[in-house]
């Protein structure tokens, strides 16, 4: 009938923003991800985030997604090493103390990474309050710089066969990713933060 052919029209002309916008997002996301040193890695990362997001998605937005990104890996990597941690433990294994060594390192970068969050949510879209920025900035680059390091040298710890080489070797793969995931998130928040200072006058306090 005519009534429902115009409701049929009425719906495909609704759901055509939405996925120019959704494209838009997915180009967005290309392109910047083209600047860190795991493109590929970067967009299977936060290519759900261009699926699911029907705005506008800024420098900022995408810097955000990728820490979250980053500390969602960090916080499974954290349970999966807290595991064999255990079952190490609860074996007297002695591998426990180098595993031990690095999900400390991993609890410490899942707090920084939590805080840089945190922090970046923080910073206002339209330059509000932008006099804090400067601050604001330094504090996430240093943290997540830190966690950086941290998952980097999770598994300096381990030697010889003091760990089996299987589970060496999960270990390793999961922290590689980590680092991986943290380097593009800080590379995307370098790039938001050095476009940020070029387009808002930032007043010293």
């Amino acid at each position: 009938t005519i009534l429902s052919l115009l409701m049929i029209l009425t719906l495909v002309r609704a759901e055509r923003p939405v996925i120019h916008r959704q494209s838009r997002a997915r180009a967005f996301i290309q392109s910047q991800c083209q600047t860190t040193l795991y493109p590929d890695l970067c967009i299977r990362s936060l290519s759900y985030y261009a699926v699911n997001f029907t705005t506008t998605l800024s420098h900022r937005k995408l810097a955000q997604f990728a820490v979250k990104v980053s500390l969602a890996k960090a916080e499974s990597t954290r349970a999966y090493i807290t595991g064999v941690a255990n079952h190490l433990n609860q074996t007297k294994d002695k591998g426990y103390l180098s595993v031990r060594e690095c999900l400390d390192r991993i609890n410490d970068g899942v707090d920084l990474l939590t805080n840089c969050i945190k922090e970046a949510q923080k910073i206002k879209e339209d330059g509000g309050n932008n006099n804090d920025f400067p601050w604001r900035a330094s504090n996430i680059q240093t943290w997540m710089s830190s966690a950086l390091t941290d998952v980097s040298v999770c598994v300096d710890g381990f030697s010889g066969r003091a760990l089996g080489g299987k589970t060496k070797a999960m270990i390793k793969a999961k922290v590689l990713n980590l680092q991986q995931l943290t380097s593009i998130a800080l590379a995307l928040f370098n790039r938001f933060a050095a476009r940020y200072r070029s387009t808002h006058v930032v007043i010293k306090p």
